[in-house]
């Protein structure tokens, strides 16, 4: 399982339309990956239809939620801060309830409720539909706790709320949970084992999202390409399916396919990608459907095969760069980005230059770059020293981070003279006069606005970049339109 954090949605609070029957206010705050912002967006609906609005100021909610993320101790201290600042608004507002959902509800419930005492309520990743009964424990004066991890519980009945939308992109989850016991990872003990959502429950909510106008939409796991549908339950009970079931389950592959022709004028984008389950099969189904993305995060680690079996990742160094060389070749066009980690214990100088070495040989267009941080409970944390020291870490993370610019610099400068298609999602940041938006292979694209609007597919001839954007000038609307 690998998260890709975007530190500027951190903390965002949520607001959406407000329904004048609702007379209490919450304030929903969200940390972490995508999922747990998708999360957020399945709370605001549930508690909508029990009596909440949101709002986005603090002191005037009678309930405060923050969803949290428990993958990197950064993120934890930054909760920890935002709990003392809820429970100093709340000295002021005595009546205003304070809960934790998500990843760290599940893994300090107890100190937060009886030790700490600065939470009304903890809720885990598959419990949210309990909201409403805690909410009333909370009422009567007693903690609510439900952190309980469920074998099937998968959300798809649950119409989100699109909480942070610009009404043309949106989150779809597919899966909950994750198998890959991966040594650093809290995610297979914080959300449970792997299953998958019914399929055609995922095509009704994307064609309710058509019906509203969204452009693009992306399909939302802990690990996608091992989504495996065959009635419900867990992936790992799959080999004790009947006949019937194994030959009418689908997976990753067919349902991408499903999607893609269901809805062909919508841009279809995934979420995280394992290497292990990234098989021929998906990489054919991208290329053939133009309103596929060419973009496949496909997180590494680490390029060290002793380091990714400490790791316990399942796929070696020449495994993975194996299928870089068939993603190149069957998709020529398609853009690979990474998740790194520096100085997992034990990591020697030469472990740290074989990762070095693979990004050379992948040059990834852009990544997501950490240094380790134990986190207890996980397979590293109860097994292994960290022993590598923090200054080693941080030297060997901006090599990381310096090889990966000058990377993207490549990648970028190889757009210049390309004309690409690009779905207008905002204003520029820098200038009023110009659009924003992605190409298919995730990268900024900046262009004069001209007679375009927000939603546009438009085509972009590329005249300059920077290592992270291109810039441009429209030459005409695209066929996606």
């Amino acid at each position: 399982m690998e998260k890709i954090i975007e530190e500027s949605k951190q903390g965002e609070s949520l607001v959406l339309e407000n329904k004048p029957e609702n007379t209490k206010k919450l304030f929903i705050e969200s940390y972490g990956c995508a999922m747990n912002f998708s999360d957020s967006e399945i709370v605001a609906s549930i508690l909508s239809g029990n009596g909440y609005n949101t709002t986005q100021v603090l002191e005037e909610a009678d309930l405060v939620l923050v969803n949290t993320c428990s993958i990197r101790d950064k993120a934890e201290q930054t909760i920890r801060k935002r709990l003392e600042k809820y429970n100093a608004v709340k000295r002021i507002n005595p009546k205003m309830k304070v809960g934790v959902l998500g990843c760290m509800a599940e893994r300090l419930k107890s100190q937060f409720l009886e030790e700490e005492k600065i939470v009304d309520l903890v809720v885990g990743p598959d419990a949210y539909k309990d909201l409403p009964n805690l909410l009333q424990e909370v009422e009567e004066g007693r903690d609510a706790i439900n952190v309980i991890l469920s074998k099937d519980e998968t959300y798809g009945d649950i119409s989100p709320v699109r909480l942070m939308s610009n009404g043309i992109t949106a989150l779809v989850s597919i899966t909950r949970g994750c198998d890959n016991m991966c040594t650093f990872c809290v995610v297979p003990f914080t959300r449970g084992r792997e299953r998958s959502r019914e399929p055609q429950s995922i095509m009704t909510e994307i064609q309710d999202l058509w019906d509203k106008g969204f452009k693009e939409i992306t399909l939302l796991g802990q690990n996608v390409d091992s989504f495996l549908w065959y009635g419900g339950g867990l992936k790992k009970d799959f080999e004790n399916a009947t006949e019937m079931q194994k030959a009418t389950a689908v997976d990753f592959d067919q349902l991408l396919e499903m999607v893609a022709v269901g809805f062909p004028k919508m841009r279809i984008r995934f979420s995280t990608s394992n290497p292990q389950d990234m098989h021929e099969s998906i990489l054919h189904v991208i290329a053939k459907h133009p309103n596929i993305c060419k973009h496949i995060h496909l997180p590494v680690q680490s390029g060290s095969n002793r380091i990714l079996r400490e790791m316990n990742r399942l796929h070696t160094r020449e495994e993975y760069m194996t299928l870089i060389d068939k993603i190149r070749t069957i998709i020529p066009n398609s853009s690979i980005s990474q998740d790194m980690i520096a100085g997992f214990p034990t990591e020697t100088e030469e472990d740290h230059q074989d990762t070095m070495s693979l990004m050379e040989y992948v040059k990834y267009n852009f990544g997501y770059m950490y240094s380790y941080s134990e986190r207890p409970g996980t397979l590293a944390g109860r097994k292994m020293e960290d022993d590598v020291p923090e200054e080693t870490k941080a030297r060997r993370l901006q090599e990381i981070v310096d090889l990966q610019q000058k990377h993207a610099w490549f990648r970028s400068e190889e757009f210049i003279g390309q004309t690409v298609e690009v779905l207008v999602e905002k204003v520029s940041k820098k200038s009023t006069e110009e659009f924003s938006g992605r190409n298919s292979q995730s990268i900024t694209v900046v262009f004069p606005k001209e007679n375009y609007k927000i939603g546009d597919f438009v085509n972009v001839r590329i005249t300059s970049c920077t290592s992270g954007t291109l810039k441009g000038e429209a030459v005409g609307l695209s066929e996606m339109n």
